[in-house]
């Protein structure tokens, strides 16, 4: 057993600090949300401050929504880095910038401490069931430490590098999920437009080449309208700016990835920011002045 503390209990957070806790660790506990009666109940500490949890955890956990959150609650008042001691891991599973996780890591470093990135997919449903995808940026001598407590998180478990690669890799997840989502809502949003019943088009595309995860899941969403998160469009768009900003900065283009997110932002100003990002097929359905479905 060992003490973990976990920081950030939200959508994703509170799962995953409950399987850790059902995988027999002490859990020290702390979100600005509060934490939850369910994680007390089942033997999880609440601490005032991410310090405190810092102090009384030998691992660190953070899951928390974008890079300032992560920066506040390493480096700010009452930080995760003021209750550090020599010999402890932090580990990071929100999804923020590459960059400025090289940065954070070798912040910690300087204090004596390890770091891994480690941002996850598989949105809530991976959380709740323990099988989320986790990329992980770390050195091979703190991964094979730490893996353990990533199996009690997830199935599929990668050391991509160094620190900042397994960030590197969630943004690449995001450009694939969110073209993926484009492909599949402009597929079914032509054929309702045509005339063909998209349930049906979709159960035939599922034996064929075109068929998905995002085909299965988010394409059953668009046809039965069931828009509730799942993964906000808020998040997929911070993912994909950092994905067209660090393609800036390396002086590349990423047409399709602007396209998706242009889509997004249309359904963001249309009240949409906290739908599932499968709504994404909205901004298309007024665009075609047809909806896949009613």
């Amino acid at each position: 057993m060992s003490n973990i503390g976990f920081i950030g209990l939200g959508i994703m957070g509170k799962p995953m600090a409950l399987n850790l806790i059902k995988g027999g660790h002490k859990l020290f506990l702390n979100s600005r949300s509060g934490v939850a009666a369910e994680l007390t109940a089942a033997g999880g500490i609440a601490c005032a401050s991410a310090k405190e949890v810092a102090q009384k955890a030998d691992l660190i956990i953070l899951m928390v929504p974008d890079t300032p959150d992560v920066e506040k609650v390493l480096f700010g008042a009452n930080g995760v880095a003021e209750g550090l001691s020599k010999g402890k891991t932090v580990i990071d599973m929100s999804s923020i910038s590459p960059i400025e996780t090289k940065l954070y890591a070798k912040r910690v470093n300087d204090l004596g401490c390890e770091y891994v990135d480690a941002p996850v997919s598989g949105g809530e449903v991976g959380a709740k069931n323990a099988a989320l995808t986790i990329m992980i940026g770390a050195t091979q001598a703190t991964f094979d430490k730490v893996k353990p407590v990533f199996e009690l998180l997830g199935k599929n478990i990668t050391l991509v590098g160094g620190n900042g690669d397994g960030q590197t890799c969630k943004v690449a997840n995001q450009i694939i999920v969110a073209l993926n989502i484009e492909a599949v809502s402009e597929a079914l949003v032509f054929a309702a437009k045509a005339g063909a019943d998209p349930a049906k088009v979709r159960q035939a595309l599922m034996g064929g080449f075109a068929a998905s995860r995002i085909l299965e899941v988010h394409g059953e969403r668009m046809i039965k309208r069931t828009f509730d998160p799942g993964f906000r469009i808020e998040l997929h768009q911070k993912d994909l700016n950092l994905a067209l900003q660090g393609a800036r900065a390396m002086g590349m283009s990423l047409p399709n990835t602007a396209t998706a997110q242009e889509l997004f932002n249309s359904c963001a100003a249309d009240g949409g920011a906290k739908w599932d990002h499968s709504a994404m097929v909205k901004a298309l359905e007024k665009l075609a002045n047809h909806p896949v479905a009613k």
